[in-house]
């Protein structure tokens, strides 16, 4: 049979990353087996569902990259996909419980009788055998069995019921979602029991938590897809990270893209044990995928940022920014971080903002103007070229080119740490680089 796994967001906020994390395990085990990923959009909380939301969502996982087969967007033979289209097939269904006894009204709702001593063991591919009866779907306040609804007196049905009906409609082989669901899954076999109809396969994700081991939330950081995004995290390392939550690709492998991770991935090798969301390896995760990207990718990553911080970016062209950014040499966690490192090479401007010259002694000065005439001399501009001229130079006047090398960066860059400085100088070339010294009166 082929597979079909499903993605099922309530459209009452943006694509958290406990959203993205379920989603992308579905996506990968239905790429994994060549089945369908669908995208169901479970909307029937009227007061907060929102198409806002719901185009937020579905943006969120094109970022991602996770592209689904059927969903409200594209349609497919087992819609429609959104559960507000689907309430003649709740009510139909509901009705069809009722006339065989298993339900009843009762105040403008519907509700399904729960029977003591029905077996509702299942076998979770990550769990494992999970045993339990409906004994224990008890009512706090009683202790008596407690009956499910399943249409509410507003006509909406309940979450229990309307993922049954859906699931078996639409096919679902493969129900895979978070361990917080554990609990739903002895209610939702009853109903698949009524029916007389095959449960999918359940798999449950272990939770996600912050480095404090407490459930992820806000405290912890960014919570949503797109805050990563304007952070400057690339699409590509934020799916590697979550993939790696709960799921290991195997011999110690931390950096992989979505063929590789689609071509290994299996159910069977998810871990019970909670993921700990680590934002530490998610930069160092989303720097090395930095590192790999093509030259000009990089530099369309960085512009927005180099923009956002004010800078003349339309000033050059796209080779020598691609080159600067390539000179970088993986410095820089994320496209915004690497943006700030590197707003030199887009304009002196902020150089002029961190460093101002006063610091350098009054005896040095001589010195250093002597140093920067004879780089600004070398005929042949290139970063070799003015090293060898630099140390021929502090040489034979028994100097420190700690001192001189320093001041060119400072000059330069505003910097203490950057790049190789004469490649730095290279790439600004023999004009800028006279220009940034003589601001600073050191030539």
């Amino acid at each position: 049979m082929e597979t079909r796994a499903r993605f099922a967001p309530s459209p009452t906020g943006a694509l958290h990353i406990g959203g993205g994390h379920t989603a992308l395990f579905n996506w990968l085990w239905a790429r994994r087996t060549g089945g369908k990923f669908i995208l169901r959009i479970e909307d029937t909380d009227r007061a907060r569902s929102t198409a806002e939301y719901e185009e937020t969502i579905m943006s969120g996982m094109t970022w991602l990259g996770l592209d689904w087969d059927e969903g409200p967007d594209k349609g497919g033979p087992r819609g429609p996909y959104r559960q507000s289209e689907r309430l003649d097939l709740y009510r139909e269904h509901a009705e069809r419980l009722t006339a065989e006894g298993k339900a009843y009204r009762a105040e403008g709702a519907i509700l399904f009788r729960v029977l003591p001593d029905v077996d509702l063991s299942f076998d979770d591919i990550v769990y494992g055998r999970i045993e339990t009866k409906s004994d224990g779907l008890k009512d706090r306040e009683s202790e008596g069995l407690k009956d499910i609804v399943l249409i509410k007196s507003d006509g909406m049905p309940t979450y229990n019921y309307a993922v049954v009906i859906d699931d078996h409609l639409m096919e679902i082989t493969h129900v895979i979602r978070g361990e917080d669901h554990i609990s739903n899954t002895p209610k939702q076999l009853l109903l698949y029991g009524a029916f007389g109809w095959k449960p999918p396969r359940f798999a449950h994700l272990p939770m996600i938590l912050g480095k404090d081991k407490k459930k992820l939330s806000k405290r912890h950081g960014a919570t949503s897809v797109y805050e990563f995004r304007d952070m400057g995290y690339m699409p590509d390392s934020v799916f590697n990270f979550l993939a790696l939550l709960g799921w290991s690709a195997g011999e110690d492998r931390e950096i992989f893209d979505r063929r590789e991770a689609s071509a290994l991935f299996e159910l069977s090798r998810v871990t019970r044990k909670p993921a700990v969301f680590d934002p530490d390896k998610l930069n160092f995760i989303n720097q090395e995928h930095l590192k790999r990207l093509d030259p000009m990718a990089r530099l369309e990553l960085v512009k927005p940022f180099w923009r956002e911080l004010g800078l003349p970016v339309g000033g050059h062209d796209d080779a020598y920014l691609a080159g600067a950014l390539t000179l970088m040499g993986g410095r820089g966690q994320t496209a915004k971080e690497l943006a700030g490192f590197s707003d030199y090479y887009v304009s002196f401007e902020p150089v002029k903002e961190r460093w101002t010259a006063e610091g350098v002694p009054d005896g040095l000065r001589p010195g250093l103007r002597e140093f920067f005439a004879a780089l600004l001399a070398e005929p042949e501009w290139a970063a070799e070229k003015l090293e060898a001229r630099a140390r021929a130079w502090v040489e034979e006047k028994g100097a420190k080119m700690k001192d001189y090398a320093m001041t060119l960066r400072f000059a330069l860059t505003g910097m203490k740490v950057s790049p190789g400085i004469f490649e730095v100088a290279a790439l600004l070339g023999r004009g800028e680089v006279r220009r940034r010294l003589e601001f600073y009166g050191l030539c």
